[in-house]
């Protein structure tokens, strides 16, 4: 039996954890640090010190065979992949291909935005130079789906996507956006019909293939999820309760 957590700041994981358990079996811990949300908003020491302290509460705890950092923001900003950790970035490659106008958006938090590691990891990607690749705040893209109105006010949603998107698509050429904070694909069904001739890539299914090819020898015989939060319970039990997970929410304390 293999046990994976995955953990961000908050909904984020649910986005990674449905495309882990659509092609394979396995125990997930799903760690929501709701104490610390929004990594989006954090500097470099702020993230690097959360980080450690939840990897090292993970491991105490759970004794997981892997863990996913389901969340771009540390994943670009701070080194934590190694054999028995996952991260989750910007799918560029597969950008690369799908673009035809060679104008690529990746639309991420605020940090991860501003951060070297996105300018590193742009590079390391080996663009020419007939693309460019515009960088787009998406943190307030991301509080629309962790508060809830992704459900309760779609209204409220499309008037902030337009906000957020439409001058900077519009003015762009952009064909192709990444999905850059694990919290974006709940919007995608809302992004795709305001901007139904751009391409949202969530890289989700990128991440459970990785995973499914590390465990695929040694799977459970069936999927189970449980749930754990630091910060106030009964708040995040409504959170999931609004997209319909009834699931106990269990407490974490180092």
């Amino acid at each position: 039996m293999t046990k994976i957590v995955v953990f961000d700041s908050g909904l984020g994981s649910l986005s990674i954890i449905k495309a882990i358990q659509k092609i394979s079996k396995s125990e997930i811990i799903y760690f929501a640090d709701q104490e610390n949300y929004p990594y989006g908003k954090k500097s470099q020491a702020q993230l690097s010190k959360i980080i450690q302290n939840s990897i090292m509460l993970i491991e105490e705890k759970f004794f997981p065979d892997f863990i996913v950092v389901a969340s771009n923001t540390p994943s670009l900003m701070l080194n934590v992949t190694t054999k028995k950790i996952f991260d989750v970035k910007p799918p560029l490659q597969d950008a690369k291909k799908k673009s035809k106008t060679k104008q690529i958006g990746i639309l991420a938090t605020k940090s991860a935005i501003n951060s070297k590691g996105l300018t590193q990891y742009i590079k390391e990607n080996n663009f020419s130079k007939k693309f460019n690749i515009l960088k787009i705040n998406g943190s307030e893209l991301v509080d629309l789906v962790e508060s809830g109105k992704f459900i309760s006010n779609k209204k409220y949603c499309n008037k902030i996507i337009k906000k957020v998107l439409e001058h900077r698509l519009s003015q762009n050429n952009i064909d192709v956006v990444t999905l850059s904070s694990t919290h974006l694909p709940f919007l995608k069904s809302l992004l795709k019909k305001q901007y139904p001739k751009i391409n949202f890539i969530d890289p989700a299914d990128i991440i459970a293939t990785k995973i499914y090819l590390k465990i695929k020898n040694k799977q459970s015989k069936k999927n189970s999820l449980k749930i754990f939060v630091t910060g106030d319970i009964k708040k995040f039990q409504t959170k999931l309760n609004k997209i319909g997970i009834k699931k106990k929410v269990n407490s974490l304390s180092s």
